[in-house]
């Protein structure tokens, strides 16, 4: 549950309203999984361990993190040790943000077939823009993209879409030279879109064909000729003014979820009130409140299937020749090598980010926390907690 004189939480939520939601359908076992997580993170549930001050001698409980990748409270310290990683990886070109969203038409076949509609989401994008960095009127060579779904809208709806980071330019096929893109763009993006239609509809008929997908409603060939005729939609957003200006990028989208704490204002009487970005009125940010089976059962839409990664490299990136490949770009590109870093600590990261200090105590502010003792699961209720109050 949340603290007191903070707002309500993911967790209480699902605390209070998720037997109501299992009560009133049936989720899968990757939703079944993340509710508890959430629900039992940083509780005596997980068990934990004890801290005691040196100098002081005042103790309290400190319990472990659920690491669930759709938990709000298990996201920061992931995020910036992957940013840490790609920070090496980076070149000194301009990168360029685009966007692929699939039209709201294969919301729900993506219900019944996440893991197959993502898929093909990945390869119609990531092959769309190697089509175009190939192709030598464009660029003609082997381009770098990093790719990171999205599936959900600010209100919590199904918004399937596909953010790719892109180098702007390529390494020729000879490895000789890196070709440099135009400095404003990268590709046409009303040439990109027809591309990713057809290279997805393609992946969707097969999958029809081997059925691979259901047949349900108006049928599958009704459901590719009517998307063959709607316009899809790719946006292409100004380059990045440098490496720095990516992470930041990195660190908005990478690990985001569909919901954070920090938007769950209120939840009383079983409603549950957000705030939001309305991109239809200006970006303006209103407030909705909805029930809260209604507000749990569209956030488990974004619930991915178990094992699927959601963060993909493609073409100079891609993990089997990514280190070598990038070597070469930086020598033709006169770049220093990566530096070898030592990962954060969780205390050195959380120092760096909030400024608090986790060893500090919170009581007598001088003496050090250091860890005296294991709690195991729900034998931790018992440990009391001191309060500095």
């Amino acid at each position: 549950m949340a603290q007191r004189g903070q707002g309500p939480e993911l967790a209480d939520i699902v605390h209070l309203h998720g037997g109501d939601l299992r009560g009133a359908q049936t989720l899968a076992s990757v939703q079944l999984r993340a509710l508890r997580a959430i629900e039992t993170c940083r509780t005596p549930a997980l068990g934990g361990h004890r801290e005691t001050c040196d100098r002081c001698g005042a103790s309290r409980a400190v319990y472990h993190s659920c690491r669930n990748r759709h938990c709000p409270k298990c996201q920061t310290l992931a995020k910036e040790r992957w940013i840490e990683a790609r920070r090496n990886e980076l070149l000194p070109v301009p990168y360029f943000h685009l966007v692929f969203t699939l039209p709201h038409e294969l919301n729900r076949l993506a219900q019944h077939r996440p893991r197959m509609i993502y898929n093909l989401l990945f390869e119609a994008a990531a092959k769309t823009l190697q089509t175009f960095g190939r192709d030598p009127k464009h660029l003609g060579g082997e381009i770098g993209i990093t790719a990171i779904l999205h599936t959900w809208g600010q209100n919590l709806g199904q918004h399937i879409h596909l953010h790719c980071l892109v180098t702007g330019g390529a390494l020729a096929d000879d490895g000789t030279r890196w070709i440099r893109s135009h400095p404003r763009y990268l590709f046409p993006v009303r040439a990109l879109s027809p591309v990713f239609r057809a290279k997805f509809l393609a992946g969707l008929a097969r999958a029809f064909d081997k059925r691979l997908l259901p047949r349900e409603d108006t049928g599958a060939r009704q459901l590719v000729a009517n998307l063959r005729e709607k316009p899809w939609v790719v946006y292409s957003k100004r380059p990045f003014a440098g490496p720095e200006s990516v992470l930041q990028y990195l660190g908005r989208y990478t690990h985001r979820i569909a919901i954070s704490n920090d938007r769950v204002l209120d939840l009383r009487d079983g409603d549950v009130s957000f705030r939001w970005r309305d991109y239809k009125d200006a970006g303006r940010n209103k407030v909705m409140t909805l029930p809260a089976v209604e507000f749990l059962r569209r956030f488990l839409l974004h619930v991915l299937p178990s094992g699927f990664m959601r963060i993909r490299h493609f073409g100079l990136l891609a993990n089997r020749h990514r280190k070598r490949k990038l070597e070469r770009c930086r020598a033709l590109l006169n770049a220093s090598p990566p530096s070898n870093t030592t990962p954060e600590s969780v205390v050195a990261t959380t120092l760096r980010l909030t400024g608090e200090d986790l060893t500090l105590c919170p009581f007598c502010k001088q003496g050090t926390m250091r860890e005296t003792g294991p709690l195991v699961p729900e034998a931790a209720v018992a440990v009391p907690i001191l309060d500095s109050s």
